[in-house]
């Protein structure tokens, strides 16, 4: 049983109102990645990055357990690069600037080793990119889960309607699902794009915790209520790795399972806004990730009798 994660690896550079950086290590893979190694060990990474990107962070990933023969290292070539100022309510940033170098001529190469894959993250990349990935695939693996954002439903919609029908599970957030929907309400915002093609659809709420729904079910996670959200960059990717790595470990994806997927989601989200950039869930202990999970049983858990 294995895990393909594919999407980027990359730099920031983030300002918050609690502090700024230079530049450190970001993408979406990077995030899902280190995320989903807490529950799996059996990771394989594909993305690119330039002569400039650190060895000692692709060690790293090595010593989490992630599989790096599918990072493509350019020589000559810079990493892609991303730098955001968030507002005070940290829901809202302005993109400073965005670098796509590497990525503009991105073809992902499935070394052989990762062609047995059972579970696939397709990370926030172009469309076209994600379709490319499932297509060089040899089997379909047993799940797919897909992460897009509103800059692809404005350029790639085309491309983008495509990869949605070919996953499982599709990831976005709130806004997101309004604009690919059309309709205000979630519930019908939900129900809309399930019939776009995914068997189930997780729309983040940041703050506000993450909805999972099927054709006949919903679940609603909360998210944990933190004293400081330092920097809420790359949660979403963490987030997402959690929750795949989660199924990942537990060979099960019924939709109950889902529904504990999405807690521990949700923790390895809650650890990444806590520091800078990768600070903080690439150092963390088992120990401290299964509390973190305990803290959000004990947020929801209750008894109640209906007289």
């Amino acid at each position: 049983m294995s895990l393909l994660v594919v999407g980027t690896v990359a730099f920031d550079a983030i300002e918050t109102p609690f502090g700024k950086t230079d530049k450190i290590i970001g993408g979406a893979a990077t995030y899902a990645s280190l995320a989903a190694s807490y529950f799996t060990q059996n990771i394989n990474m594909v993305s690119v990055v330039g002569d400039d990107f650190p060895a000692e962070t692709i060690q790293q990933f090595n010593d989490h357990g992630i599989h790096t023969d599918g990072l493509q290292v350019k020589k000559g070539e810079k990493s892609f690069f991303w730098a955001g100022k968030y507002h005070n309510d940290m829901n809202t940033r302005d993109t400073l600037a965005t670098e796509l170098n590497v990525l503009m001529t991105f073809d992902p190469v499935i070394p052989q080793s990762y062609q047995d894959c059972t579970f696939l993250m397709l990370g926030n990349l172009m469309p076209a990119i994600q379709m490319q990935v499932i297509e060089r695939l040899h089997n379909r693996p047993k799940l797919v889960v897909l992460d897009t954002m509103n800059f692809w439903m404005e350029t790639a919609m085309d491309d983008l309607m495509k990869v949605i029908k070919m996953t499982d599970v599709l990831t976005i957030n709130d806004a997101e699902a309004r604009q690919l929907s059309g309709e205000y309400s979630l519930v019908k915002a939900a129900q809309k794009i399930l019939k776009m093609g995914p068997k189930y659809l997780i729309i983040k709420k940041g703050e506000h915790g993450a909805l999972l729904f099927n054709s006949e079910q919903v679940f609603f996670a909360p998210a944990l209520p933190l004293e400081e959200v330092f920097d809420p960059t790359g949660a979403g990717d963490t987030f997402a790795g959690g929750f795949i790595g989660y199924l990942a470990r537990t060979k099960d994806i019924s939709f109950e399972n889902m529904k504990r997927g999405i807690i521990f989601g949700s923790a390895m989200a809650s650890f990444c806004v806590e520091k800078f950039g990768t600070e903080r869930i690439m150092n963390l202990e088992q120990d401290e990730v299964d509390e973190r999970v305990q803290e959000f049983v004990d947020l929801v858990q209750f008894d109640i009798t209906l007289v």
